[in-house]
């Protein structure tokens, strides 16, 4: 008999693909409502950026404010003719950011300034308090803004945004499979929902499904004895219907890519692997039965409290690279897909540095979106929002080193990328629970 450690061990290692709740994928709705109605297939790719990208330095003004950005940033400055200009914009990107640039210039990608974790409007009045005591909880926190940008719910949330749409618009896909998919390796609240639960690719290889190799048919029977084994057991029953669901979820993904080659041009990095296994899935969509998809991808390393000219320069030229390489195989690809790619990431970091030469937890941040669908602005750029005034103490500072207190909300942002991706405005105010408190629900970059 197996002992019960042995057992718990070998469920941990016996398969790669794990899903969350899988059981809600077995019992699809069957009902297509007025705000499902199937208009061909989109998806949407979130990179988060954890640990709180320096934002000040992804997007810098290059006209006549890059003085007070320069004297701001002191030490971590980036030099004015080191910037890649976004168009006629007035601003500039990061220099590594060259593909990002390129889909710039494209029209394919859009500058989002400003945006963070809101309950409701918030300004700094004449007297240096804020107009509302209704701020998200724990601000600058890595767990809770983490966990609030994953869910918009500025109290935490039991459920993620990309979930919840998932709720709403599954009912366009055929297939049994779950629309949210995590390809970073973790279990990702983002794609957790009331109904959808998503499921999490492990990211070892490019195709992200790792079978039981050799002796597949035999580990595969061993593995349902394992199943059926003391399933009387209150907490066993559920676990083996999860794991059961999870492996057979592995084999119909892995059949559907026996067809689809392993993509080329990504670069072997966490991330560039990973948005290859997302490209390749996407391949799938067919014979998957989808219409609708979400996936969640991420990066870590975005905590610099030191040194952060060098290591942020490493992390965006990684980003930018596995961006680039991401559209360049969009663009090769026959009726390629309707994607839209964007960023997270829990906070932006302060506007001067500290002490090492890096900087710290602060708040509202800029954020990059690229699809084909980018809206150009009233005044023909793609900025959206508005960007702070870099001015420690002033107006936009929620304290005294440039915490931008966030002009556009997390719920504006996601719902204009919802909205995108199909779903209604009523639904959209079931889905961000504070975007009603906000005149203008969508930010109009798509």
């Amino acid at each position: 008999m197996i002992s019960r450690r042995n057992r718990r061990e070998f469920l941990k290692s016996c398969v790669a693909l794990s899903a969350v709740g899988t059981a809600a994928h077995l019992s699809r709705l069957g009902m297509v409502t007025a705000h499902a109605q199937a208009t061909g297939y989109k998806s949407l790719v979130c990179v988060f950026l954890f640990g709180g990208n320096d934002a000040n330095n992804t997007i810098v003004p290059i006209d006549s404010r890059y003085g007070a950005y320069s004297a701001m940033r002191g030490p971590v400055a980036l030099a004015q003719g080191s910037l890649l200009s976004a168009g006629s914009s007035g601003y500039g990107l990061h220099p590594a950011l060259t593909n990002v640039q390129r889909l710039y210039n494209q029209n394919r990608a859009a500058l989002v300034f400003n945006v963070g974790t809101l309950v409701r409007p918030t300004f700094k009045m004449a007297d240096g308090r804020l107009n509302t005591n209704q701020l998200p909880r724990n601000l600058y926190s890595h767990s809770d803004q983490t966990q609030q940008w994953q869910s918009s719910d500025p109290t935490g949330g039991s459920t993620g945004w990309g979930g919840r749409i998932n709720d709403f618009t599954r009912v366009q896909n055929t297939g049994s499979m779950p629309p949210g998919i995590t390809v970073n390796g973790g279990n990702s609240f983002f794609l957790s929902g009331t109904i959808e639960k998503g499921l999490n690719f492990n990211n070892a290889s490019t195709a992200g499904l790792v079978p039981f190799g050799s002796g597949f048919a035999a580990r595969r029977a061993a593995l349902q004895d394992v199943l059926t084994f003391d399933t009387g057991l209150q907490m066993v029953g559920p676990a083996n219907a999860v794991l059961g669901g999870a492996v057979q979820a592995m084999e119909t993904f892995n059949a559907a890519l026996q067809s689809v080659p392993e993509p080329t041009g990504f670069p072997n990095t966490n991330l560039g692997r990973q948005l290859a296994q997302v490209y390749r899935i996407m391949q799938a969509r067919g014979t998957l039965g989808m219409q609708r998809q979400i996936f969640f991808a991420g990066m870590g390393g975005f905590d610099n409290h030191e040194q952060l000219i060098t290591n942020h320069q490493n992390l965006m030229a990684t980003l930018d690279a596995a961006v680039g390489a991401f559209f360049t195989a969009l663009d090769s690809t026959p009726n390629p897909p309707a994607v839209t790619l964007f960023t997270e990431s829990e906070f932006n970091r302060t506007g001067n540095s500290n002490s090492n030469v890096g900087s710290d937890h602060a708040w509202g941040g800029h954020h990059l979106v690229f699809s084909n669908d980018i809206r150009p602005n009233t005044d023909g750029s793609r900025t959206f929002g508005t960007f702070p005034q870099q001015l420690l103490r002033g107006p936009d500072d929620a304290g005294d080193r440039g915490y931008w207190i966030p002009t556009s909300a997390l719920d504006q942002y996601a719902a204009t990328l919802g909205g995108w991706f199909g779903v209604s405005d009523a639904d959209l105010g079931m889905i961000f629970p504070n975007l009603a408190n906000f005149p203008t629900p969508r930010l109009g970059f798509l």
